[in-house]
């Protein structure tokens, strides 16, 4: 599915966001912090958007998704990265490597993400960072409306915008069954990790989830 939408991915993202897709990627970027000398993985990485941000004077970043067509699009865009095929229950990185793992819109994707969590756990170095940025869920009379948008309004334009709208239907459909912000965070915690907190975006449409491995 993904592989079909990567070429105009990026676009579409922005339209259905209202532009809003670039101001949660900056707050990504503040809140990863990328230092001189740190390695850090950005999971479901798409074409390397994100990972581009993240890319600053002496950060090392690895581009990794499950989709090779998105891959192979973000290797023609960014050729300056390195990307890498990576399913996120099965990471084929090295204990303690990364200093920051950070994936955002995709842990959504992975079927079993509790040991996704455990794989971000296990790759990241002792005092490594966790940032994940995911769709959430907004809070009172203005949940109602979003979730109105979600399941009415955004598959009708995605039926306009996209020539795969199956793939925007997903999207509406996996963000209302997915967890709030405080079930994720105490699924984070019980992967291993700790000082977890999170951080809502546009009134709780996405929510920036952070936590440390201590050990």
């Amino acid at each position: 599915m993904f592989d079909d939408v990567a070429h105009a991915y990026d676009k579409t993202n922005d339209l259905l966001s209202f532009g809003q897709a670039k101001l949660w990627r900056k707050k990504v970027l503040e809140k990863v912090d990328p230092q001189s000398g740190e390695k850090i993985l950005d999971i479901a990485a798409g074409t390397g958007t994100s990972s581009m941000a993240l890319k600053l004077p002496g950060v090392e970043v690895v581009a990794a998704d499950f989709s090779k067509g998105m891959l192979a699009e973000g290797k023609k865009r960014y050729p300056e990265l390195e990307f890498v095929f990576a399913d996120a229950m099965k990471l084929p990185f090295k204990n303690n490597e990364f200093d920051v793992v950070t994936m955002s819109f995709g842990l959504r994707n992975v079927q079993d993400r509790d040991k996704a969590l455990g794989e971000f756990l296990r790759v990241l170095k002792p005092a490594g960072r966790l940032v994940i940025c995911e769709f959430s869920h907004v809070p009172g009379l203005l949940g109602v409306f979003y979730r109105a948008y979600l399941t009415l309004i955004l598959p009708l334009v995605s039926r306009l915008a996209s020539k795969t709208p199956d793939a925007y239907s997903y999207l509406s459909e996996s963000i209302v069954a997915w967890p709030k912000q405080a079930e994720l965070a105490k699924d984070i915690a019980k992967a291993g990790f700790s000082k977890t907190q999170w951080k809502n975006l546009s009134f709780g449409v996405v929510a920036i989830h952070s936590a440390i491995r201590e050990k």
